[in-house]
């Protein structure tokens, strides 16, 4: 066998003796990315209270421990009405793929809308945030349920309905009614404390409802729904039924009445005011109803009232209707078909009261008759009218 010559063994070896080539370096592990989902739960009445779980997932497993901070944040929801505010630190642990953490719903049977908050993440460690914002969001199990209470016929002997609103469908009719916006003269002259927006009306369940909040906005610490049909439905004499439950709560001033179609040329109280009910909350007060007249008694403003009270129980524990009896001659205000006050408005000072009226629809906040709201008031309230229907003698 023949020996490689020297000079190419030396060539070979020296080759072999080069190659020092280093093992290629493994690259560093890729931090995951960070998403947060929340969740949905009904309200509930608060026995128990019912939870969002809300699960902090990555987009791969890590080596090591994954944490993040995080804080929950008022939507529509509020911290301390409707939830519990939460914040923390959440851990992942190595290998793993999610984790997750509760918060707690402050349920109760006040009738509100569908409510939201969020929960923000930040300060992530070994990973990076992918998705920062999750929401919990609250639905309403209160409103378009069946409330019971009284009711009323659609049809009396000697009278012709002429008008009427059931309230049926998604949205407000505007043909019929007008929202007035804002905080009016003075709080409406009441010195009230709600800002009146339209975004605080909603027709649901072949319910309108009117809902008073707890919110800053354009200045005011409140806000709520007045509605008018002025200009569009007036009516004068005739019989009218109001099927409605009513909010509750100090400061709470829900109310249905009339104004002198006049309105505009003839300021109040020369325009007449004929209040088929009203309601001020706090103070145990919310088993007691108002009916009213105002009026320009030959220069001097008068007014004209009667109450009636509930034996047990509140107006806002089902639906009651509210009505006058209205012709030439008298003002007559019932409840659930009772009649608990009149007045004879056959006198030249009251002529106000034989002219059309139209209606007005409101829930304020505040004033110079409730007072104020104070830490016993629950917010949202709501007033929820079922229909109201007006019928002409024949």
């Amino acid at each position: 066998m023949k020996s490689l010559p020297f000079a190419l063994m030396l060539a070979l070896l020296s080759f072999v003796a080069c190659d020092n080539t280093p093992e290629p370096e493994p690259e560093p592990e890729k931090k995951p990315f960070i998403r947060v989902t929340g969740g949905t739960a009904p309200e509930g009445n608060g026995s128990p209270n019912a939870t969002i779980r809300f699960v902090v997932a990555l987009s791969a497993t890590f080596s090591q421990p994954v944490s993040v901070e995080y804080t929950t944040v008022d939507g529509s929801a509020k911290a301390g009405e409707d939830y519990t505010s939460s914040a923390g630190v959440l851990t992942i642990a190595a290998g793993q793929l999610e984790s997750s953490f509760e918060v707690t719903i402050l349920g109760d049977e006040v009738r509100e809308s569908d409510e939201t908050f969020e929960v923000h993440l930040e300060n992530p460690v070994n990973g990076e945030i992918f998705t920062a914002i999750g929401y919990g969001n609250i639905t309403n199990d209160d409103t378009g349920v069946n409330f019971g209470g009284a009711t009323s016929p659609t049809s009396y002997a000697g009278y012709t309905a002429v008008w009427g609103d059931e309230f049926d469908g998604t949205a407000l009719n505007e043909a019929d009614w007008s929202y007035e916006i804002g905080t009016g003269n003075g709080g409406w002259g009441n010195n009230e404390l709600q800002y009146y927006r339209r975004e605080n009306t909603k027709v649901a369940d072949g319910n309108l409802v009117i809902e008073a909040k707890r919110e800053s906005f354009a200045g005011s610490q409140y806000t709520s729904s007045r509605l008018v049909t002025l200009d569009k439905q007036s009516f004068q004499f005739g019989r009218i039924d109001i099927r409605a439950v009513l909010p509750q709560g100090q400061g709470i001033w829900p109310a249905l009445w009339m104004l002198g179609s006049n309105f505009k040329t003839t300021s109040w109280p020369g325009c007449g005011e004929i209040d088929i009910m009203e309601m001020v909350g706090g103070g145990g007060k919310e088993n007691t109803v108002h009916g009213t007249v105002h009026w320009d008694n030959n220069g001097s403003y008068a007014n004209y009232g009667g109450s009636t009270t509930k034996s047990s129980g509140t107006f806002s524990d089902q639906y009651h209707v509210f009505s006058i009896l209205w012709d030439e001659d008298y003002i007559r205000w019932l409840v659930d078909n009772v009649e608990y006050h009149v007045i004879d408005i056959r006198p030249s000072a009251l002529s106000e009261f034989r002219q059309p009226f139209f209606f007005i629809f409101n829930v304020a906040v505040g004033g110079n008759w409730p007072g104020s709201p104070d830490a016993t008031t629950s917010f949202p309230q709501q007033m929820i009218v079922d229909y109201v229907r007006v019928f002409k003698k024949d």
